[in-house]
């Protein structure tokens, strides 16, 4: 049987720590918390279950502090989880059984994180699996019979382990000054992080929010290192911010540059939100229309289904239908 080092960043966890590692301490064999800078009771709650807790002073780098945490793991695997994580009955069963047969030849376990759409998260899949369990030391493995080379990508498995997200309150404003911080140091973000970002913006920022990453997507919209999937993600990012704004030369010069490839749900929401305010209920429901039946979401799926719909019956009502 494999042994597992459970590897966890946490700031500030006190109302959901306890129970995470409640539900995962008897799987582990041995805990590592490293924290970043709590202020309140999480650090003696983890000392309940370890010993074995770092500081780390926090530089809003999450890959920093994930890396310090592994340097200190001893086990076969690493679990890494967040304290807003909780493994229920069944699911913990599977993961007994999973380290009983677990083959020494896997390199990474995925498992299920659930429960993503009911706590306005940055993701638009209710289930979707995501690496979990890591070989700690890797063994280099030469493949092929002839042209022989090294195996590079990671031995895989997939899992029926479900994971329940249940965190206890919204990190978008801590993403946000993340992301904030490489802009301001001129580091560009990634096509993944582009993406992240304007789908965290656009399913938990508020107008404060969009209008701090207004000028960093409208830049992106016009870049022509950017990928068409970039440049429409960051048309809709910029678009909201200007309708929010009441600047509809911006919305309408946005919604072009979305409207000139296949539209996207969030373009069509965002101008049946732009009508609906001028009271124009029939453009807006063309557009609502066209959010739900026409179009797919690239950030945020509720505006291709519910917001709509919402709209859709608001309008209708009030049209005496």
């Amino acid at each position: 049987m494999v042994e597992i080092s459970l590897c966890m960043i946490v700031k500030n966890e006190e109302k959901v720590l306890a129970r995470c590692l409640d539900s995962i301490v008897d799987l582990m064999d041995e805990i590592i918390i490293v924290d970043t800078g709590s202020t309140d009771a999480t650090k003696e709650i983890a000392a309940r279950y370890t010993d074995k807790i770092y500081d780390f002073a926090w530089i809003q780098d999450f890959s920093a502090a994930r890396n310090f945490a592994f340097s200190k793991a001893t086990k076969d695997y690493i679990y890494t989880a967040d304290a807003d994580e909780v493994l229920d009955a069944e699911n913990h069963s599977r993961f007994a059984d999973l380290k009983q047969v677990l083959l020494p030849e896997i390199e990474m376990v995925q498992m299920k994180y659930g429960n993503q759409l009911s706590h306005g998260t940055a993701y638009n899949f209710d289930e979707e699996y995501r690496p979990k369990l890591f070989k700690r030391l890797r063994e280099w493995t030469w493949i092929e019979p002839v042209h022989e080379q090294v195996r590079l990508d990671p031995v895989v498995f997939d899992s029926d382990i479900v994971i329940t997200h249940k965190p206890h309150d919204n990190h978008a404003k801590r993403d946000f000054a993340v992301f904030q911080k490489q802009i301001r140091e001129g580091k560009t973000l990634s096509k993944r992080l582009h993406h992240m970002y304007a789908m965290e913006l656009y399913i938990s920022g508020d107008e404060d929010d969009l209008a701090e990453a207004e000028p960093f997507f409208a830049a992106s919209a016009v870049d022509p290192a950017r990928s068409m999937d970039e440049v429409k993600e960051a048309a809709c990012v910029v678009c909201r911010s200007a309708r929010l704004r009441g600047d509809s030369h911006t919305l309408l010069k946005m919604s072009l540059k979305d409207l000139l490839t296949e539209g996207s749900s969030e373009m069509c929401y965002e101008l049946g939100e732009y009508f609906l305010a001028a009271d124009d209920l029939e453009e807006a429901a063309m557009w609502y229309y066209n959010a739900m039946h026409e179009t797919q979401s690239i950030l945020n799926i509720h505006t291709s289904t519910d917001w709509p719909e919402e709209k859709l019956a608001q309008i209708q009502q009030r049209m005496g239908n």
